[in-house]
């Protein structure tokens, strides 16, 4: 086949041609809608001053008597 022939169109091609240009048409109606969703970061809890977190307390104790065997 040379450079100036061309190919006759099939209907396959046809078909998968309609197909996309049905799907970038439904894809630009839709994309209008979509807004960008900001969250703001989460607030981070101040250090304690004396160190860890951990606290020995009540419930914690009464958990560790219950894993002793």
């Amino acid at each position: 086949m040379s450079d100036t022939e061309q190919k006759k169109p099939s209907r396959r091609g046809f078909v998968f041609g309609a197909a996309t240009a049905g799907a970038a048409a439904a894809a630009v109606v839709a994309l209008p809608k979509v807004q960008e969703v900001v969250s703001e970061p989460a607030a981070v809890a101040p250090m304690p001053e004396r160190g860890g977190g951990y606290q020995l307390s009540d419930h914690v104790k009464k958990y560790y008597s219950t894993t002793r065997t």
